[in-house]
């Protein structure tokens, strides 16, 4: 391999030097939209990567890009869903949604009356657990929500339709429709991001759907009813679902695709490991993530995949060469940027689509990647043979 002289790398760097943009933001006024203050404030650091992100959003929003998000932390508790997630669903803009069952549950202590209210984080857990009062950091709530919800859930997934085998798509379906029928007959001010994904179309996947207390409640009923309690989560299915989802608007739909990622955890790599599932596992062509952007605290240098950066993500297939300039990690709480990055993209009022509906479409993205990987079934055979299996002792 030719590697460019030092001369030669120099001469580029000076070029490029020479076109980068001047660090150079006009005074602040007091009357700029926040977009304008997003784009012509943040010059450095931090700052700039939040500025990057921003208009790596507002790209994928304007060039029809399919943005898959996704959501770990308590962001239900802190309301980051009623604030900005349900806005950018009901524009059309977010068409996939991966998140934790913790997220669905708390989300669902609104709905049935109780309040989340802010605490100080410094009160005392001894004394805030005498009281019974639940506490997330500075966000608190009364034990019973937890009590009602589990009853809630229960009584739910007590229900003919919840008794077959099914993905995580298909139970958030079917939950959001009994979630929007408890919202109209109470008449929920504000609806739950359940109740909102069902209306509009939008699939929910949790990746890690039995470390949470929705699914707590069908272990209860499993021990309370056996084999007369049906239901049971297609997990198999469901990484088959995430990957074909990928493949059918890429391939069937001839998108491209943007990750918003806020966050890391397990929604992150359940999001994202949809491209090896295809390449690496199916050898079915995979076209990666064209647009990744993450806000998330962890340091890049621990390991974690929370933390993984665009880069990184790439040598896993993951993400296209393409996707990693134009990527950014955002080093900051998902709670304080998110805000002013969703009031910049939705300050535009022409921006907005028609909901894509990806959950409606299931069934056929199962069948291209079904199709596709029937194509390939004599050479995929070959892949599950190892010679380390019969290897002399």
């Amino acid at each position: 391999m030719n590697h460019p002289s030092p001369d030669d790398a120099g001469a580029h760097l000076r070029h490029e030097f020479e076109r980068a943009r001047k660090v150079s933001p006009r005074a602040i006024r007091g009357d700029e939209s926040t977009r304008d203050l997003l784009v012509d404030k943040f010059p450095a650091f931090v700052g700039r990567q939040l500025r990057r992100g921003y208009e790596l959003m507002e790209r994928s929003c304007d060039e029809g890009y399919s943005i898959f998000l996704t959501l770990s932390g308590a962001m239900t508790p802190a309301g980051l869903h009623s604030s900005c997630l349900l806005p950018l669903l009901e524009r059309g803009l977010v068409e996939c949604i991966t998140t934790t069952g913790a997220n669905l549950y708390h989300d669902a202590h609104r709905v049935i009356g109780h309040r989340i209210r802010e605490i100080d984080p410094n009160a005392g857990d001894l004394h805030l657990r005498d009281a019974r009062i639940i506490r997330i950091y500075d966000l608190g709530f009364d034990e019973s929500a937890l009590l009602d919800t589990d009853k809630l859930f229960s009584a739910i997934l007590r229900k003919p339709a919840f008794q077959r085998r099914m993905t995580t798509t298909e139970f958030h379906n079917l939950l959001g429709a009994e979630i929007a029928a408890i919202e109209d007959a109470l008449q929920v001010d504000s609806p739950s991001l359940l109740a909102t994904a069902w209306r509009l179309g939008v699939p929910i996947f949790v990746g890690a759907v039995q470390d949470g207390s929705v699914f707590l409640n069908a272990v209860k009923l499993r021990a309370l009813y056996g084999d007369e309690f049906r239901f049971e989560l297609d997990v198999n299915r469901d990484v088959f679902e995430m990957g074909a989802m990928q493949y059918y608007v890429s391939h069937e739909l001839g998108r491209k695709m943007a990750i918003w990622i806020l966050g890391g955890g397990v929604p992150k790599n359940y999001t994202l490991q949809g491209e090896p599932l295809l390449s690496q596992i199916l050898e079915v062509e995979a076209d990666g993530f064209d647009i990744d952007v993450q806000f998330c605290v962890d340091p890049v240098d621990n390991g974690a995949l929370s933390s993984c950066p665009a880069g990184e993500g790439h040598t896993w297939g993951k993400i296209t060469a393409e996707g990693v300039s134009r990527s950014v990690y955002v080093h900051t709480d998902v709670t304080v940027a998110v805000p002013w990055v969703t009031h910049a993209l939705l300050s535009d009022p022409q921006r907005r689509r028609a909901p894509a509906r990806l959950f409606d479409q299931r069934e056929a993205a199962l069948k291209a990647l079904e199709g596709a990987v029937a194509e390939r079934a004599e050479s995929l055979r070959a892949t599950c043979e190892s010679p380390f299996l019969h290897a002399p002792s």
